[in-house]
This record gives C-alpha cells, sequence and structure tokens, in this order.
C-alpha cells in the first residue's frame, strides 16, 4: 500500500511517529508531503490530489484537532477525508464510507490511540455491497458532477 502523509507544523513530532509505526509495522510505503507549511490546507491538497489521483492508495493527515485537514483535503474531487478519533470511527472510515484519507488530531488523541486509528483505517477495506454502497455510490456521484 503506497501512503501520502503530511502535517501542519504543530504536528510534525505526531507525523514522525506515525511514520516510523507504520515502517515497523510494514503497513505500507510512505511519502511524505511535509509540515512546514504555515497554511496547512496546501500539504492537505497535495495529499488529497495524490490520493485522489491513484498516486497514492491512502492519505493521512495530521494537525491539532484534524479537523482543518478534513474540511481542506474534502475540497479536492476524489478525495474522501474522515477525521478519525476513535477505533470503531477508522474502522468505518473504511468499511461503510470508502474513506481514502485519514485525518487525526495531534493535541486530541496521544501516540498510542493514533497508531491504533492508523492500523484500523489501513488495514480495513470497504466492502462492496454492503448496506452502505448506496450512501457511498451517491456521494461519489455528486462529486464527479462537480
Amino acid at each position: 500500500m503506497r501512503i501520502a502523509i503530511g502535517c501542519d507544523p504543530n504536528a510534525q513530532q505526531a507525523k514522525i511517529e506515525i511514520i516510523e509505526y507504520i515502517k515497523k509495522n510494514n503497513l505500507g510505503e510512505i511519502a511524505d508531503f511535509g509540515s512546514e507549511d504555515v497554511v496547512y490546507a496546501n500539504v492537505a491538497f497535495a495529499v488529497a490530489k495524490a490520493v485522489a489521483n491513484g498516486e497514492f492508495d491512502r492519505g493521512i493527515l495530521i494537525c491539532g484537532t484534524g479537523i482543518g485537514m478534513s474540511i481542506s483535503a474534502n475540497k479536492v474531487k476524489g478525495a474522501y477525508a474522515a477525521l478519525i478519533s476513535d477505533v470503531y470511527s477508522a474502522q468505518r472510515a473504511r468499511l461503510s464510507n470508502d474513506a481514502n484519507i485519514a485525518c487525526l488530531g495531534a493535541f486530541t488523541t496521544g501516540q498510542k490511540v493514533r497508531e491504533l486509528l492508523v492500523k484500523e483505517f489501513l488495514t480495513n477495506e470497504f466492502v462492496p455491497g454492503c448496506s452502505s454502497q448506496k450512501k457511498v455510490d451517491a456521494y461519489k456521484e455528486y462529486d464527479n458532477r462537480k
């Protein structure tokens, strides 16, 4: 799995720790999109475009709360970013919603929780034909009409 990751300057340490965790657990190949840009939306756009274009399978974005990254990434056509803060939401982001980008909060979750969230997000897959298929089809069709 190819993973694009980026963050704002406040989340640099969290990003480094997540990269180390992914490598240690062989969860995928990582490309670091940086963390120096104080306008974190630029990092979010870059990661979201790379994922939406198929250059990467998944994306991970980190800022203080994950909210700004989520809002920014979701502006990119084909990017489906989910703000995740608990294990169940991380699972459902993939299983029910087919999200391709996880947004995390460096200030709102601890490192061990972030590791669990990343693991669940990267190891679960959307289930075609599931009860959520119609809603996923609806937002993807809407996205394609933009």
